[in-house]
């Protein structure tokens, strides 16, 4: 039951990025609509981890920011460092407010051993944001690669707070779904929220205890 849930969940996932490819594809400029049509097949192989041929579909693209975004990803994923920085840098120079091109420039700065430019470019999307979960994740990870353990710490127990706050939400929305007679949907979000905390806390048994009660009325 659990693997048809997983697999239930990912055809969701490809269907609702099929769905916003075609959306953008109709809402498209002429000129851009085969940079689209690359993305949607791009992307496809892509969410099956071919990441080198999704990268070699998109290396003509070289305007429309998503379309530069996943080739960015997939040419990072597939080990090809040097054109992943230079695509991250490409996409920056379109638009300045990419925050997951930084998060990735940063993260190719680190793999090519520029770590004071990755923490650069961390410490950039922090101060936008310093509750941004990936950006407080990394610095952790450069913390501890360097043996500043109790910095590391601190970067993850904001990371922590974080996923407190959207465990809460969760526990919101499942009261409010219950109430409107949605019990599964209820019990998903609880699940979803369990999962954000691993540790025993009051919020946690919150969680469990909505839980329960839940399945003892279904």
């Amino acid at each position: 039951m659990k693997y048809l849930q997983i697999m239930a969940f990912l055809a969701l996932c490809v269907f609702a990025l099929l769905t916003a490819c075609s959306c953008l594809y109709m809402r498209a400029a002429p000129a851009d609509r085969d940079s689209v049509r690359l993305y949607v097949l791009a992307s496809e192989e892509y969410a099956g981890g071919r990441f080198s041929s999704a990268a070699e579909i998109l290396n003509g693209a070289n305007k429309f920011p998503p379309a530069l975004m996943l080739r960015a990803k997939a040419e990072y994923f597939s080990g090809d460092i040097e054109k992943a920085e230079i695509t991250c840098r490409k996409i920056l120079k379109i638009r300045k407010s990419s925050r997951e091109a930084k998060l990735y420039l940063a993260r190719c700065l680190r793999e090519k051993g520029d770590i004071s430019g990755a923490v650069k470019e961390a410490e950039a999307l922090l101060a936008d944001d310093p509750y941004d979960m990936r950006a407080l994740r990394f610095m952790a990870e450069i913390s501890c690669d360097e043996g500043r353990n109790d910095e590391a710490a601190a970067y993850l127990d904001k990371a922590a707070e974080l996923s407190a706050e959207c465990a809460l939400v969760l526990l919101d929305r499942a009261r409010m779904r219950w109430t409107a007679g949605k019990s599964r949907d209820a019990l998903e979000d609880l699940a979803r929220a369990k999962a954000m905390l691993p540790w025993d806390t009051p919020l946690l048994r919150s969680i469990t205890n909505l839980e329960n009660l839940i399945k003892e009325i279904m």
